[in-house]
């Protein structure tokens, strides 16, 4: 999914608890699959991040060699203006686009 064009809130907003418990029934097990799509989504920004910035990294590492690159201080700037992983989460979940299941239900 591209998290770049993700329509989630900037900043905490005050949300209603009871639109995340009308798929699940249970705001408990709705909470649990934002906070696990919240963790995947970290995991695929920090991979993503650090593979842009895997490019400038230099195989010395002598301190004068050591200076300011612009293209990389635009990357990491980029990406500290993306939503919170956990924003993105729960707008994901708001407008059902995460895919979950429990076990448990399916098997009775």
């Amino acid at each position: 999914m591209d998290f770049k064009k993700t329509n989630a809130d900037q900043s905490t907003v005050t949300r209603d608890i009871r639109r995340f418990d009308n798929t699940t029934g249970n705001i408990y097990e709705a909470v649990a699959i934002m906070s696990k799509r919240a963790n995947q989504i970290s995991s695929e920004l920090k991979e993503e991040l650090s593979s842009k910035l895997q490019e400038f990294s230099t195989h010395t590492d002598n301190l004068e060699e050591i200076f300011e690159n612009r293209e990389q201080i635009e990357i990491s700037k980029f990406y500290e203006k993306l939503p919170k992983p956990s924003l993105i989460a729960v707008q994901e979940f708001l407008d059902d686009k995460i895919y979950y299941r429990n076990p448990s239900k399916i098997a009775e």
